[in-house]
């Protein structure tokens, strides 16, 4: 049996975030596949089937929200967990995180060890996730 790396899709508007916190998760061995907006990040994740996928609440085309949501209505990617990552200020309530599947939101500015720590957790699967949220 081989021990294939977990894949994470990371989307973001902000390529500079999308970088550091890509090169962060591929140091430490996970498979990564990137998008720059919403609607990209849609398509990737239906073609690559992600085991997780971390996204920025703020994005052209569609927002972070709007994508976790049609994520969760789609059959290849309804049961793929989602970290948001939101600007310092902006916070989702429990009503907006209704019919996703949002587990976790990480406030900006994060650093990329916050991330990582987030992904393994949630990828461990002991449940410890849900409530990371910067100050």
């Amino acid at each position: 049996m081989t021990n294939t790396p977990a894949k994470i899709l990371v989307i973001d508007d902000e390529s500079h975030i999308t970088h550091v916190v890509s090169l962060k998760l591929r140091n430490a061995g996970y498979d990564v596949v990137t998008a720059g907006d919403g609607e990209e990040g849609f398509e990737a994740a239906v073609a690559n089937n992600p085991d997780l996928i971390i996204t920025d609440l703020q994005m052209p085309y569609l927002t972070g929200l709007e994508l976790s949501r049609k994520l969760k209505e789609t059959k290849a990617t309804s049961g793929t967990p989602v970290v948001m990552l939101t600007a310092r200020g902006f916070g989702l309530t429990q009503d907006d995180m209704a019919g996703t599947n949002i587990i976790a939101m990480l406030s900006k500015p994060f650093s990329p060890r916050e991330v990582l720590e987030q992904v393994e957790t949630i990828l461990a699967g002991d449940g410890a996730t849900g409530n990371a949220k910067a100050a």
